[in-house]
Parts: C-alpha cells; sequence; structure tokens
C-alpha cells in the first residue's frame, strides 16, 4: 500500500508501488513521475480528477495537492521521485502514448525486483524515462523561441555548487541540448556556458564575504577547491 513520503530525494528515488484505497491528499516538494503498470489508479490534482491506466503516466508537480484511490484489484505503478527541474516541462504537457515508455517502465519495474543484479539499469532509468518521454529533441527553431528563464537557472545552480555541474546539467535544466545552450548562452548572455557558471559562483561568494562570512566557509558553500582557491579567484 502507498505511504506518503516524510521528505523529498536529494535526486531520484525510483519504487514500484500497489495502491489501493486513499489515505487522504497530500504534497511534495518534488516531481512525482507515475506509470501505470497494472490496473488503473484514480488520481485527483489539485481538484482535476484523471485515471492512470496500464501504460499511461502522469506528472504530479511540486506543491500540487494530490489523492490516489484503486479499486478491486488495486493498482500497480512504477514511480520516480525526482527533484530534476527538467521535468517541469513534462507536467505542463499532456503525457506520451509512446510504447518505448511503458516498456522501459516494465523493464525497471523488473529491475526493482532485482536491484542487486541491475543496479546500473537502475541507475540510469531516471534519466531514460525523461528521454522516452520526449524522445524527440527540438529543432534549433523551436529551441531560438522557447525563453530561458536566467533567474531562475540561476538559482537552481546556486542551490548545487557542491555538485560537478557542466554545460550538460545546464542544458538539462533548461530542456535544451547542451550544444543549443551553449549557443543560446553566448548569444543571450555575451559568454560561454562555463563562463557564465564561474561568473555565477564567483558573484555569489563575493556576496558572501560582503556579508561577513569566512573565506572558509565561503568556499564549501560555494563549491571552490580550497579557501586558497577562492582567494585566487577573488583576486583575478
Amino acid at each position: 500500500m502507498y505511504t506518503p513520503a516524510s521528505s523529498p530525494p536529494t535526486s531520484h528515488a525510483l519504487s514500484l508501488r500497489n495502491y489501493g484505497d486513499s489515505h487522504g491528499s497530500h504534497a511534495h516538494d518534488h516531481f512525482q513521475v507515475l506509470i501505470g503498470l497494472d490496473g488503473v489508479l484514480e488520481i485527483e490534482v489539485e481538484g482535476r480528477g484523471a485515471g492512470i491506466g496500464v501504460g499511461e503516466a502522469q506528472v504530479v508537480a511540486p506543491g500540487d495537492r494530490h489523492d490516489f484511490s484503486a479499486r478491486k484489484q488495486g493498482s500497480v505503478c512504477l514511480v520516480l521521485d525526482t527533484t530534476h527541474a527538467a521535468w517541469a516541462r513534462c507536467a505542463e504537457r499532456a503525457p506520451p502514448g509512446a510504447p518505448q515508455l511503458h516498456t522501459l517502465a516494465r523493464y525497471l519495474a523488473q529491475c526493482l525486483r532485482q536491484p542487486q543484479a541491475s543496479a546500473l539499469a537502475l541507475q540510469n532509468g531516471p534519466a531514460l524515462l525523461l528521454e522516452a518521454w520526449n524522445p524527440a529533441p527540438p529543432s534549433h527553431s523551436d529551441s531560438r523561441r522557447r525563453r530561458i528563464d536566467w533567474p531562475v537557472l540561476a538559482d537552481w545552480a546556486r542551490a548545487r555548487w557542491h555538485e560537478p555541474l557542466g554545460v550538460a546539467d545546464l542544458a538539462g535544466a533548461a530542456c535544451l541540448s547542451p550544444s543549443q545552450f551553449a549557443q543560446r548562452c553566448r548569444d543571450e548572455q555575451g559568454m560561454g556556458a562555463m563562463h557564465w557558471l564561474r561568473s555565477l559562483r564567483l558573484a555569489h561568494a563575493r556576496e558572501l564575504r560582503l556579508g561577513g562570512m569566512s573565506v572558509a566557509e565561503t568556499a564549501r558553500r560555494t563549491g571552490y577547491r580550497s579557501p586558497s582557491a577562492l582567494t585566487a579567484a577573488l583576486r583575478r
């Protein structure tokens, strides 16, 4: 039976869940992706009702109150709890009817029953689900029409200084390919993607130092290798 998570995942969490009677509405601070494997799951999100049958899918956005209920023999779903910002685009559009998504979900469900033998598949499962949800990459002209919310992307990066962020990570958060994001960054920010990221990190470090934070703590919070590396960057 489904039990609401007590806290959001730090990145991704795949699980296989059996649903029965409703236990009341709740909300999460992360995206929840549900793919039907057996039965029909009745779901209500912010007052909007829908059903998740076999091969059907739904994304519940952070903060959306939702409730589940499955009658008769219940329902089985593959569930991905994730903080990946790219799922915001998927939540805004209708779920795909792509057969590859259902096939992948079935395969990952088998892997969850034998996690030790399927560690690699489970590690890459969240990224594969995202790709299967939206397999067609945007055209070059579409990518130029899609607006990048740079302040939101900056906040996303600032919350992840402890991670080795690269162009691919920024592109994924913006729902673009790395080459498309790199070109958009040069066009709209006047600098390369990694230059923009380094400038953002340094600006945050300056902000913390001006607020009185020590060099060591500032370096730790902004992801610099050492206090001396931060000092050298500030001097440059």
